[in-house]
């Protein structure tokens, strides 16, 4: 997700952790509003996805379930059940598992989006009789986001039962005010992929996979952070995966500590040095361990795959940006990394800077690959969908798919 003040046609996380004690509230609170995200659920676009997928009944049902809770605990234990159960419907509509619910194709990720946008809407704004604090609200959001996305469902088999095991994350949709019909070809990945096992030439590998919001607040909380470490030290590989450049996938050499300021799914922007803890070690640049050359001379595909080494830098002693096609200068200040200023170039940054402060460096393969924009067909303006935009998500999912193979298979070589 590249910043689009330079770049027309390009699209480029712990969330409210309530981890401290909740408090105890004696009276009904006011519920606060919904978002500017929520409220865009209201569109004839979301409406017809939610409709086409089968999955308008998701909030109706997730809001007797709430008013069935009679007291915080049990209303936590529906937001978890019904949130856990949101993912795996949409995982197994994806892989073609269960009926198809409409006529809207089975790769697509919209319906997750705009079912749990609706989930949390009637959450945020419920009013239940028993009282709910600020706190506890904010407690059973991040619940439900975090079962949404598959952040606490991600399993593996035992050390030594002879399989690899990927980590691979993706996307919400985004940049939906200038086009809210828009899909995210990562998203449709994490869903197609989750918990399938691929064939390389070193024998077999399960992949897990999480999406992520495009949000600067879930992010700045340290959401990528906490939905990864329990993993990195566990898997074979990983990459975070998000939409790029039209035409091409990229894999980004270099992610860079610079966020650029676009608006995210919020309307907010922020323009600062990426938020992390230890401030004081932070580096200005990570790098991808992924086996870029071995991904880039592959046959995966009809899109061409790109080992993108370019950044944007203030160099040192310096204070005006400049473009380093081959990658930053000793001592520079970044301001963009070949995956831009944006969310995608920062969940990069948050995790490879994550696996180098676990001292896995030089052990585990890990780094961000950018799939092309997903386009409509030409002339579709107000479809939600049409066979071109159909064929590109397949390709750019069975492509990923292969470059993750490519990936698997040279690191063991490599290692070999």
């Amino acid at each position: 997700m590249i910043s689009l003040r330079v770049r027309i046609g390009v699209l480029g996380l712990a969330l409210l952790t309530g981890l401290a004690a909740p408090t105890t509230a004696t009276a009904a609170e006011t519920a606060p509003s919904p978002t500017v995200e929520e409220r865009r659920l209201d569109g004839a676009a979301p409406q017809e996805i939610l409709r086409r997928s089968g999955f308008a009944d998701v909030a109706p049902e997730f809001t007797r379930v709430l008013d069935r809770a009679h007291s915080y605990a049990q209303a936590r234990r529906a937001v978890v059940r019904e949130g856990t159960r949101l993912w795996r419907r949409a995982v197994d509509r994806a892989q073609g598992h269960g009926p198809a619910g409409g006529d809207l194709s089975r790769d697509d990720d919209r319906p997750l989006y705009w079912a749990r946008l609706a989930m949390t809407r009637e959450l945020r704004t419920w009013e239940p009789g028993f009282g709910l604090s600020e706190e506890r609200r904010a407690r059973l959001l991040d619940e439900l986001e975090r079962t949404s996305r598959g952040q606490t469902t991600i399993r593996y088999p035992q050390p030594g039962k002879g399989m690899k095991r990927i980590l691979v994350t993706g996307f919400d949709p985004f940049t939906l005010d200038r086009d809210i019909r828009i899909s995210n070809p990562s998203g449709a990945v994490a869903l197609a992929l989750d918990g399938t096992v691929i064939e390389t030439e070193d024998g077999p590998a399960r992949i897990e996979t999480a999406v992520f919001p495009v949000r600067w607040r879930d992010f700045a909380e340290g959401s990528v952070e906490r939905a990864l470490r329990p993993y990195l030290p566990k898997v074979d590989l990983f990459t975070t995966v998000s939409q790029g450049r039209v035409g091409r996938f990229d894999v980004e050499r270099t992610n860079g500590a610079w966020r650029g300021g676009f608006g995210d799914n919020e309307n907010i922007g922020r323009t600062e040095t990426v938020p992390v803890t230890d401030p004081a070690s932070q580096p200005q640049w990570t790098s991808t361990t992924l086996p870029y050359a071995r991904i880039v001379a592959a046959d995966t595909g009809r899109f061409p795959v790109y080992d993108n080494t370019s950044v944007t830098e203030i160099p040192a002693g310096g204070t005006e940006p400049v473009v380093r096609p081959q990658g930053p200068t000793p001592g520079s200040t970044a301001r963009a990394g070949g995956g831009g200023d944006y969310l995608s170039n920062e969940i990069a940054y948050r995790a490879t800077l994550l696996r180098d402060r676990l001292g896995l460096h030089e052990r585990l393969p890990g780094g961000h690959v950018h799939t092309p924009v997903l386009q409509f067909g030409a002339g579709n303006t107000t479809e939600v969908t049409d066979p071109e935009f159909i064929r590109n998500r397949l390709d750019i999912i069975a492509q990923t798919r292969s470059i993750v193979t490519v990936a698997v298979s040279a690191t063991e070589r490599t290692r070999g």
